[in-house]
This record gives C-alpha cells, structure tokens and sequence, in this order.
C-alpha cells in the first residue's frame, strides 16, 4: 500500500480555491513567499511553476509578475545576442554602478534561453524580443514571435490582416502607466510609383484575444530598417528603434519616386503607445547618415562620432556628437575624447547607447576578449568591462543592447 502523498507546498492542505495571497494557506506568511521567490532568478521561476499548481497560480498571478518587473528594473543589464548557424543565444551581465576614474572588471555572462534563429530580428522592449519569420511555402506573408530570453518562452501572434505581399516591419513598445506591451507592424508598397509604409496596425499583449486592429498614420515615410533590409539584407544595429516612457521612436525617411536605394533618413516617427497616435520631428545639421537613438535622461537622442556610428582609431574619432529633443526643439551637445582614449580603444567599436550620462560602445563581433566601454561625459572617466563565459560563440555577429530587465511574464 503506497504512502499518502504530502504536500510539497507545506504540511496543510491547500484548496483550489485558496489562490489570493490571503488565502493561501501555507506555515510561513503568504507576503514572505512572494519575496522569497521575487529573489530568484528568471530561469528559475520558469521551472517553479512546473512544481505544483499552487505555485504555478502564485507565480502567474499579475501581482508577483509586476512585482518582479519592478525590481528587476532596479537593477537592468546588458543583453548580447549571438546569431548561430540554427538558433540565437541570450546571455546578460549585470550593467556597472558608480565607477570612479578610469578602471577595468570583469563580469561573468548569465546564459538565457536560446531560439530558434529566425530570419528577422526586429528588436525588443524591456524583456522581450520581436522576431519574425516567412510562412510556409506559396506565403511570404511573415509571421510574427514574441520571445523571453527570461523564461525560454515563446508566443506566436495571429497573421497579419493585410493584402500587401511587400516586406512587413514590426517593432516592440512597453508603456510603463498602462504596464502593458504593444506591437505596432506595418508593410512598405510602392503606391502611385512611392515607396511608402502602409497597413499600419496595433496589437495589445495579455489581452484574452489577440487580434490586430487598424491605425491611422497620416506621415508619409518609410521607417529605416525597411531600407536597410531592402538593399543590406539584415538590420543594422544602428537602424533599432528605441522605446522612452510609453513613446516608440524609429528613423524613417520620406517616401520616393526613384527607388529605395535614394531614400535618406530624415526624420524620427513616434508612436505614442496610450494615444496611438503617431508624430515625427525632423533631423538638423546632423553629418551622420545613421546616428544611434538613445535615452539621455528620459529624453530622445542622436549619438554619433563624426559621420558614422562606430569609432576606431583609423578613423581618428577625437569627439562624440549627441543631438537631444527637448520640447521639440534638438540640442547639440560635443563631447571631446581624452588623450587616454587612443590607449583603451584599439578595436572597432560600435555605438549602442546611453546609460545616464555613460556612453556605451561595444565590438561588432564575438571574439576571444570580449568587452565594453563606458564613457562618462561628464567626468571624462573610462570603464572598460570584460565579459567571460561566451567564448564558444567566437566569431559570431554580435549585437547588445542596453537597459535588459528580467520579465517573468507568462504567455
């Protein structure tokens, strides 16, 4: 005769219908599990929900997953993806924190969960990335996927209500009031001999139905990875939008007769995520053909070095350039490199963004010491981070991104 099975939750029995923080009834304090578990890695909450069902309604419970989205925000990293020959690999190190004068560390990658390698890589928001990839065969139409590095989870959305056969862009936002997430597509055509964006359209995350609805875009513009995938075949780093405070913002250029090829980026779209309603700003004087979008203090920026978005010594990069939008007005802002620069940057090195008033460059492929840079513009100080444990990668392309949170959002 088989033992009675226990509880692995606790020496009580525990109902179905104890499920609110109140009700659960376990030996410790209700509040004190949900800290307890609020302290465990990502990875780890994926697998405790595999436990029992108890913990698995805690730990989708919309209270614990808000709750662990706002500490982790406290405390964001640096994300690098690595494209392999048939998936894409996750790895975060923690990003640095008060750093005095000119030094150097070392900081350990925590492996994520991989994916399948898709064959668009749209970007991302918070903790989660859009990727997108061709239907099957006789539909080119793409299918879009969210993904969580987090939790090794994935989420296929519904196809896109669209009759256009042309490529499909499809960008992340995050909108910190509402704590929702929303993904905003739309197609490029050739209307009346114009190459344009067209079909734009919104969908809401966590809602019981996903489906896509029509919004109106009265800007004539084709967004600026559309062109880069039209005539590179990949996205630059430099074409990624950015999301600020509820607010999506991607370069574009204005619609042409001729061909894709001619189009310049000359303007920032936004799309306000609560309103759903969308805006753009011009470009000024800025040389760069590409600049970087970045979040200088809660505010949109431009940064580039001289008129590119990498600096190397061959280039002889002496300053940085930063363009920043205030009350719809932009700002410009030079930041004149040190003598010890030439010393500390040997490699190319690629411009990723802003932390505060940090800029932070980092190398374009995996190789055998991979590292970052930050440059404090104020202080004029040089922290150069190592990051170990991605050495099977070695020659990959690499991409990074700044300000990664940990979301435990369940799909």
């Amino acid at each position: 005769m088989k033992p009675p099975r226990q509880n692995v939750c606790g020496t009580r029995r525990v109902t179905r219908s104890m499920t609110s923080p109140q009700q659960i009834s376990l030996p410790i304090p209700a509040e004190l599990v949900f800290e307890i578990f609020s302290r465990l890695p990502s990875k780890v909450i994926a697998r405790c929900r595999c436990v029992c069902k108890l913990w698995s309604s805690m730990l989708c419970r919309q209270y614990f997953i808000e709750s662990f989205l706002t500490k982790s925000c406290a405390r964001p990293q640096i994300l690098f993806s690595c494209e392999a020959k048939f998936d894409i690999c996750f790895w975060s190190v923690p990003q640095p924190q008060n750093q005095e004068g000119n030094s150097s560390a070392v900081a350990a990658a925590n492996h994520l969960a991989p994916f399948r390698r898709y064959s668009r890589f749209f970007g991302c928001a918070n903790g989660l990335f859009v990727c997108g990839y061709e239907g099957v065969k006789n539909d080119s139409k793409v299918v879009t996927v969210i993904c969580n590095p987090s939790t090794g989870q994935s989420l296929t959305l519904p196809r896109l209500k669209s009759r256009t056969r042309y490529e499909v862009e499809t960008y992340l936002g995050y909108d910190p009031i509402a704590k929702e997430y929303k993904v905003l597509s739309m197609a490029f055509s050739r209307v009346n001999n114009v190459y344009i964006s067209v079909d734009h359209q919104v969908l809401t995350l966590g809602t019981k139905r996903l489906s896509w609805r029509k919004v109106q875009c009265c800007i004539p513009h084709l967004p600026s990875s559309s062109i880069a995938m039209y005539i590179c075949g990949h996205l630059p780093s430099s074409s990624m939008p950015i999301c600020i405070s509820g607010v999506l913002y991607y370069k574009a250029g204005a619609p042409c007769i001729s061909s894709v090829e001619n189009i310049v980026e000359s303007m920032v779209v936004c799309f306000d995520l609560r309103t759903e309603k969308f805006g753009s700003v011009k470009f000024l004087g800025t040389s760069c053909k590409e600049p970087t979008l970045v979040n200088h203090n809660g505010k949109l920026g431009l940064l580039m070095s001289g008129d590119s978005t990498y600096v190397n010594l061959e280039r002889r990069s002496r300053s940085f350039e930063l363009w920043v939008l205030r009350d719809a007005e932009w700002s410009k802002h030079v930041y004149v490199l040190p003598p010890s620069w030439k010393n500390i940057v040997t490699e190319t090195m690629r411009i990723i963004g802003m932390i505060g008033n940090e800029i932070v460059l980092s190398l374009c492929n995996q190789n055998e010491h991979l590292y970052v840079i930050y440059y404090n513009v104020e202080s004029k100080m040089i922290t150069k981070v190592g990051v170990q444990g991605m050495d099977v990668y070695q020659g990959c392309y690499l991409k990074t991104y700044l300000n990664y949170v940990e979301d435990v959002k369940f799909f």
